[in-house]
């Protein structure tokens, strides 16, 4: 089977037709994220409908800048109230594209990182133009289930993020992406899984992107492993039961 680990599936209205498509392309799994209330919320209704659907909660780092320290303790219990429903802690971490306003991100980053370790269950992490900063965190609090969410930092940072034995998702961009390419080139495939970031990234340059889509990345790995498909679905599916 196929497995997309990171999607934004609250962002469809033809919810119905994106998972039939994905069941018929066997894609039996699909973590869906949320990154503010709205969308948590979005994601928890989802995942009761649908039994492929999983479901990763908390803050895009942008819109954590928007709540003060209340409002964040407040999602962190209703976090904890939906423990039973939710695989991940997701999508966090930092973003210096969109907002250099770094220390008040880290502290919410701190705080999502606790909860993941409160909960035992991995961090999937968004990491634009603070990869270094995002790695740092973890590393400081320990943390030993990461996902690095379509990681794009130089590739002396995925050395580290190797050596540290966290997990790389491969998006379905790889298809036309030399930085992905050289990711899956240099990753063990112990530490790879797959990605759409549906709706964007797909592997076509279109849009909208959807989990079905998830198959490009599992082919892009296996051709520049020399592997054969099967043996890539087989060591991704293993590496996602590992980590979950």
């Amino acid at each position: 089977m196929f497995i997309d680990v990171h999607c934004h599936l609250d962002h469809f209205d033809n919810i119905e037709k994106i998972v039939s498509n994905a069941r018929r392309a066997r894609v039996e799994l699909i973590i869906t994220q949320g990154i503010n209330e709205e969308t948590n919320q979005k994601a928890l209704e989802l995942g009761k409908k649908f039994p492929e659907i999983l479901v990763a909660l908390w803050l895009y780092p942008i819109d954590s800048l928007k709540l003060n320290d209340r409002e964040l303790e407040q999602i962190a219990q209703e976090i904890k109230q939906n423990k039973k429903r939710i695989v991940a802690i997701g999508e966090v971490g930092l973003d210096l594209k969109e907002s250099q306003d770094l220390e008040r991100q880290k502290k919410a980053f701190r705080a999502m990182i606790e909860i993941a370790l409160e909960l035992d269950v991995p961090i999937i992490v968004h990491s634009r133009k603070a990869e270094k900063e995002c790695i740092e965190e973890l590393e400081s609090a320990g943390v030993k289930k990461v996902i690095m969410h379509c990681f794009s930092g130089k590739l002396i940072l995925a050395k580290r993020i190797i050596e540290n034995k966290w997990f790389l998702s491969i998006p379905s961009s790889v298809k036309n992406s030399e930085h992905f390419q050289k990711i899956v080139e240099l990753t063990p495939i112990e530490q790879l899984l797959c990605e759409t970031d549906s709706p964007y990234l797909h592997p076509d340059r279109k849009f909208p992107n959807e989990p079905c889509n998830v198959k490009v990345s599992y082919e892009m790995i296996a051709k520049i492993k020399n592997m054969k498909l099967k043996d890539v679905e087989k060591k991704i599916e293993e590496n996602y039961y590992l980590l979950f």
